[in-house]
Parts: structure tokens; sequence; C-alpha cells
């Protein structure tokens, strides 16, 4: 797994989301933009303060977390 240096989870940021270190700007918005077809270049010109690796790693967030599977402990 590549290191997620540019990632930061936050109680006192955007309500916990995961965001890109030092902004605002969540992992799900970045998602978000490229999923309507947005390509990197167009959100790093939408979010100057980003760089292409701040859009490729929240990305690589994502894909890590979509794969992550969550079990229900039983207290019986």
């Amino acid at each position: 797994m590549v290191e997620l240096d540019r990632i930061t989870l936050d109680a006192t940021v955007m309500g916990g989301k995961p965001c890109i270190k030092g902004t605002r700007v969540t992992v799900g918005t970045v998602v978000g933009l490229i999923a309507a077809g947005r390509t990197v270049d167009e959100v790093v010109e939408a979010y100057p303060y980003l760089v292409r690796d701040d859009v490729l790693q929240a990305l690589t967030y994502a894909a890590w977390r979509s794969e992550e599977r969550e079990f229900s402990l039983s207290t019986s």
C-alpha cells in the first residue's frame, strides 16, 4: 500500500471527512469531479492550491476504502 501522506482525517475539519492535507477539499469532492468526467488537470485548475499528486492520492484513498469490509460484532 502506498503511503497516503496527502490525505488527512481531522474531526475539526469538514466534519472529520478525509481531506487533502492543508485544505478543506474532501476526497469525496475530488472523486465526484472525476466521476463527473473532469480530468485531473481540470480538477487542479479548479482548485489551484492542489497538485496532481493530491488528486491521485484522493483517488487511491477512495479505491482503498471501497475495498474495505465491515463486520457486525454480535453482542450476544
